[in-house]
């Protein structure tokens, strides 16, 4: 194994970063990066050699894991013959994609407009939505996150929208399907599915006929990965087909395998009439995002004008880093083992939960998981900030996103059960923390 401590220090790395780049999401003051130089797998390794086991698959999009040579050798490859073309310009990598994603995608969704990234997409899917039906108003959830920039913020139902309002007019938000903290009152025992009724009810104050698309995440992932009722997604998919609505799964991070499907709402057997993503398209080797719409509105802009565009749509390097993920997927058996290990994943998430008085719930779908951590199980007060569980989880060589009180678990889904062990035997350690601050 190379040395991976050479080159620039750990320090220098930093200062550097710090001194002439600005981090996402961040008081930029406060920052203390992770100077990473290199990965393999599950784990990477920060410039002063220190390992890493990865929960959250860098940023829920790491799906394959770290450095995996077809993917690195297809980028090689395809740099070494066009590095980049003209968006207008048919390529072989942007065609192999295409097709394969139809091969995968569900029912009759068939032709993808590519882009860079999960906001890209959902903007891009509300001007085809907005075109396609001649409508205007978008409905999303409250709990959601649909990217940071100025379409997308405003699908966004989050706190990050709120610093940047006003942003794109003709969103309307709705309440979540949070089965723990139900924001109608009920229990899992008592629930009688008045999430579902309020979207109906929501939809008749503002009027169907007005309203070009429901977007939602298949799974909401950074908001608390809310792992919906089974009844919803079809029900939700009935009432876009009573008022004649569009339906937008945006899959950027429950897609590809990562619930142990190819697709989220593939658990739900639901097909929207478009899908949105990016992330595990190519593994986050290269920047790539995809709107993937349905046969009758691809079939519209035949004769009408797609009024979307950007300079790197299609960017060959990224469609050939696509194919090769999307082959190692099934090459690998990846969706399967995510599948599988998933459920033992969550049986050892249930045990946390018995042993930790600070566990509140635990949420899982395929390798798809969070651990929500309270003050009190009754009160399901949240404990937050998790500052000093998240120093111990890096001390002790672990990396995983950390939203509030919510703790992660979204490993690479190439992940083997005794890595898995690996990582949920440090959280553990680190849930003695927060049971020190449970209220006696």
């Amino acid at each position: 194994m190379a040395d991976r401590t050479k080159g620039m220090t750990a320090k220098k790395m930093i200062d550097l970063n710090r001194q002439f780049s600005l981090f996402s999401w961040s008081i930029q003051g406060k920052t203390n990066p992770i100077p990473a130089v290199g990965g393999e797998g599950v784990y990477f390794w920060d410039a002063n050699g220190k390992r890493y086991i990865d929960f959250s698959s860098q940023l829920m999009n790491l799906n394959v894991g770290h450095q995996h040579p077809k993917i690195v050798k297809a980028i090689q490859d395809q740099a070494a013959k066009l590095a980049f073309a003209h968006p207008g310009f048919a390529t072989e990598p942007r065609g192999l994609l295409g097709e394969k994603i139809a091969q995968v995608t569900p029912g009759n969704l068939k032709k993808t407009f590519f882009c860079l990234g999960g906001a890209e997409a959902n903007e891009n899917a509300i001007k085809i939505a907005r075109a396609y039906s001649g409508r205007h108003k978008i409905l999303s959830r409250y709990r959601s996150y649909h990217g940071a920039t100025h379409g997308a913020i405003a699908l966004t139902g989050d706190y990050r929208r709120l610093p940047v309002e006003p942003a794109m007019p003709g969103v309307v938000h709705f309440l979540d399907p949070y089965c723990y903290r139900c924001p109608f009152g009920w229990t899992k025992k008592t629930c009688h599915l008045e999430c579902i009724k309020h979207v109906e009810e929501i939809l008749s104050y503002e009027g169907p006929d007005r309203v070009a698309a429901i977007i939602m995440e298949g799974v909401t992932g950074s908001n608390g990965l809310i792992v919906p009722p089974e009844e919803y997604w079809p029900a939700i998919r009935e009432i876009c087909n009573k008022y004649g609505i569009l339906l937008i799964s945006d899959e950027v991070m429950s897609g590809w395998g990562r619930t142990g499907e190819w697709f989220a709402v593939d658990n739900w057997k639901v097909v929207p009439d478009m899908i949105t993503t990016a992330k595990g398209i190519p593994s986050g080797y290269v920047p790539l995002g995809a709107v993937i719409v349905s046969e009758p509105i691809a079939n519209y802009f035949e004769d009408h004008m797609l009024w979307c565009g950007l300079t790197y749509s299609g960017h060959p390097l990224a469609c050939a880093a696509g194919v090769a993920t999307l082959e190692v997927y099934e090459e690998d058996g990846l969706i399967k083992n995510a599948k599988l290990l998933g459920k033992k994943l969550g049986k050892k998430l249930e045990q946390l939960k018995k042993s930790h008085p600070s566990v509140g719930d635990v949420r899982y779908i395929g390798l798809f998981s969070a651990i929500e951590v309270v003050k009190n199980q009754k009160t399901k007060q949240p404990l937050d900030p998790l500052s000093e569980v998240d120093s111990f989880l890096k001390a002790n060589g672990l990396f995983t996103f950390i939203n509030h009180h919510i703790i992660f678990v979204v490993p690479p889904l190439c992940i083997n059960e005794d890595q898995l062990d690996e990582g949920l035997n440090i959280i553990d350690k680190a849930l003695a923390i927060s049971d020190a601050q449970v209220d006696k």
